[in-house]
């Protein structure tokens, strides 16, 4: 086993990804390049991946084939054979000339080829998909309200990606269809599986909108809010940070404070959402007020305006306690998710920035959905 293993606080958040090869220097650069994200380990020996194997399972296994007699197939093979199941998704990076080791590898279940040479952002996408996939699955076991919540906000949410790279705009009325079986989960008090199925996923993105969507949902229905209000609330939420989708993937993942250039250009995130839902149809004022303002607050610190007091209107109140408890609860990386009683106690310590009433509203309606589960 390749000497590479981060043994900070921090692993232990990471899903694990095991990488296999006969290149040391291709596989330690695997390794600087996915270690900051996953808790990576590389193995140039099978056999004892195989005994590796057998202790714990990683989400996905990079098998790299980069000798002319490379060894990938056998190792595949190996894996394959051993647990007689796709249990292991299996990530083959190689080179496209190598047209005979691809088609022995596309005779194995459950293989991804990924050609070399590739960029770093092609091989996490890779990789999510290898783990999401699984993910995916297990979602068919939840509840079909909350089933048909997750995948139709998931494919309208990853078509959004398409259409700000082609300058097409975003059709509200297809987000909105889409956000119909979250909202009627909430309205029944039955989204628990929801966010249990979001904890692993990886895609912090979408897992975050999701997450505030269906809390900002909750709130709505909690005070009184109802119909197209309602809609506008949770779309609001699954849409409030779109422009993070033109931000690089070592920013927005990055594990540890951002310094101030990289804090000023997350901050961009902002405009970037709003100019793209400007040129959206039909989509209601409440839906670019949650987008534009979610991060302002009460004392006028916020960005991107430093908008204060009366500017706020309840949507941007209630869309900035909602995001920032969204925020500390989220399972990152680099972290623990921290408990909502502890997340809802700091935030009550933030004098001036939040509407208190507001959020000891949240905070009941919190408590009480502790008691109903």
């Amino acid at each position: 086993m390749a000497d590479n293993e981060n043994n900070n606080k921090g692993e232990q958040n990471k899903h694990l990804v095991y990488i296999c090869g006969e290149n040391e220097r291709f596989l330690n650069q695997l390794i600087t390049v996915t270690g900051p994200f996953y808790n990576s380990v590389a193995f140039d020996d099978t056999s004892v991946l195989l005994d590796e194997l057998e202790t714990q399972l990683p989400k996905t296994l990079i098998v790299d084939a980069d000798k002319a007699h490379s060894n990938a197939i056998s190792t595949i093979s190996k894996v394959r054979s051993h647990f007689k199941s796709d249990r292991v998704p299996i990530l083959l990076t190689i080179s496209a000339s190598r047209e005979d080791l691809v088609t022995e590898a596309n005779k194995f279940s459950g293989i991804t080829i990924l050609d070399k040479p590739f960029r770093p952002i092609q091989l996490f996408n890779a990789i999510s998909n290898e783990i999401n996939a699984n993910i995916e699955a297990s979602w068919d076991l939840i509840e079909p309200i909350q089933r048909e919540a997750l995948k139709l906000t998931l494919s309208s949410y990853n078509s959004i990606a398409n259409m700000i790279i082609d300058g097409e705009p975003l059709d509200y009325n297809n987000m909105a269809e889409s956000c119909k079986p979250l909202v009627e989960a909430v309205k029944n008090q039955n989204y628990h599986e929801l966010l249990r199925g979001l904890r692993d996923y990886d895609n912090y993105s979408y897992v975050h909108s999701m997450r505030v969507a269906t809390f900002l949902s909750l709130f709505a229905d909690a005070i009184g809010i109802r119909g197209e209000d309602h809609m506008t609330l949770t779309t609001g939420g699954l849409l409030h940070d779109v422009g993070k989708m033109l931000l690089p993937y070592e920013l927005l993942n990055k594990s540890g404070r951002l310094n101030e250039y990289e804090f000023e250009t997350l901050k961009c995130h902002v405009a970037y959402s709003v100019d793209f839902l400007y040129h959206t149809k039909g989509l209601p004022k409440g839906v670019s007020i949650i987008a534009g303002q979610h991060h302002e607050k009460l004392d006028g610190t916020g960005y991107p305006h430093g908008l204060s007091g009366g500017k706020l209107n309840q949507l941007a109140r209630m869309a900035t306690i909602i995001d920032i408890f969204s925020a500390m609860t989220d399972r990152r990386t680099y972290r623990e998710s921290m408990q909502p009683e502890q997340a809802i106690a700091l935030m009550s310590e933030m004098t001036g920035h939040l509407d208190h009433k507001l959020l000891s509203t949240f905070r009941e309606m919190l408590l009480d959905s502790v008691e109903k589960d």
